[in-house]
């Protein structure tokens, strides 16, 4: 069995094809404690964690402060509007003060790449990447690779198209390390100006076409179009993208009978995919929401010193 022995959790770019299966293993014995009556377990007791958010966020922060509280761990969630910060403190500084209150884990998410590696060289605490800028979102990927497992019983040998905007988008980045690590096919679908140079170097494939995807693909996942992180203009129109890249239900009659429709959301409802391939019956996206807790409580459970899953 392999052993657990990371500090901090970055991205999956640094994780071996074994940790990443023993967090998926772990997360599996966990999801059953949610369809309990009492939904708790005393894993995390006496142990702190705190969600240190600098973006906004619904399903990552809820799914966290859940899993931390169903593992019995106290919770602290800092807003950083009401915080030193705006009397000019550093993310550092705010992170040293915090941790001298004696706190077990630091989850972040910032705007800006490369914060969760500041924090972790600074302080104690075990630091949980939640999102930094366009980097990395390692739990996101973590949790759509957990759903494909159990819907489809193999990763290996998937064919993963993702489709959007690629470039701004740190959950695509993840998603690509952790599903070649693990054996699965990666294609990049988007508009050339949507898709990272050099890219390729990562072992995926590339197409601007969608025809070239949507028959062959196991999975199709659909991403936001980010933006709040473009500074320049990408495309004609959201009219014109979603008539190309966006998912119909004209279009998926094109797609394979047990084709995955994955989102790791926000949707954008009539861009990315319209209301009744979200809702449709070949829609996973609420499904990677119930798995987000029990992957991160996986994610916890392993940070706080817990070798194996038990």
């Amino acid at each position: 069995m392999t052993e657990w022995t990371r500090h901090h959790l970055y991205d999956l770019e640094d994780l071996s094809k074994e940790e990443i299966e023993l967090i998926l293993e772990t997360a599996r014995s966990f999801k059953e404690v949610s369809t309990r009556d009492v939904k708790k377990v005393p894993a995390l007791r006496g142990k702190t964690v705190v969600m240190l958010f600098f973006e906004p966020s619904t399903r990552t922060r809820t799914s966290f402060e859940l899993a931390a509280k169903r593992l019995s761990a106290d919770t602290i969630n800092f807003s950083s509007s009401g915080s030193a910060l705006s009397k000019g403190e550093s993310i550092l500084d705010t992170a040293r003060n915090i941790e001298a209150m004696n706190v077990d884990m630091i989850i972040v998410r910032h705007q800006s790449a490369g914060v969760p590696y500041i924090l972790g060289a600074g302080v104690q605490a075990s630091i949980i990447n939640a999102g930094d800028g366009c980097h990395a979102h390692p739990t996101q990927a973590l949790l759509d690779i957990f759903t494909m497992k159990e819907r489809k019983g193999r990763v290996q040998g998937l064919k993963v198209a993702i489709i959007g905007d690629i470039l701004h988008s740190r959950v695509a980045r993840s998603n690509i390390w952790g599903l070649t690590k693990l054996g699965a096919d990666v294609t990049l679908c988007g508009p050339t100006t949507l898709i990272p140079v050099g890219i390729r170097n990562l072992g995926v494939k590339v197409t601007h076409d969608l025809n070239d995807v949507l028959g062959t693909s196991d999975v199709l996942m659909l991403l936001r179009l980010q933006k709040e992180r473009q500074q320049d203009k990408f495309l004609p129109s959201i009219r014109e993208y979603a008539r190309v890249f966006g998912i119909n239900k004209e279009k998926l009659k094109k797609a394979k009978k047990d084709v995955l429709i994955m989102h790791p959301g926000p949707t954008n409802r009539g861009v990315e995919l319209t209301a009744d391939v979200a809702d449709g019956e070949y829609s996973v996206i609420l499904e990677q929401v119930t798995n987000g807790v029990a992957v991160r409580m996986a994610v916890m459970y392993l940070m706080s010193g817990k070798k194996t899953a038990e």
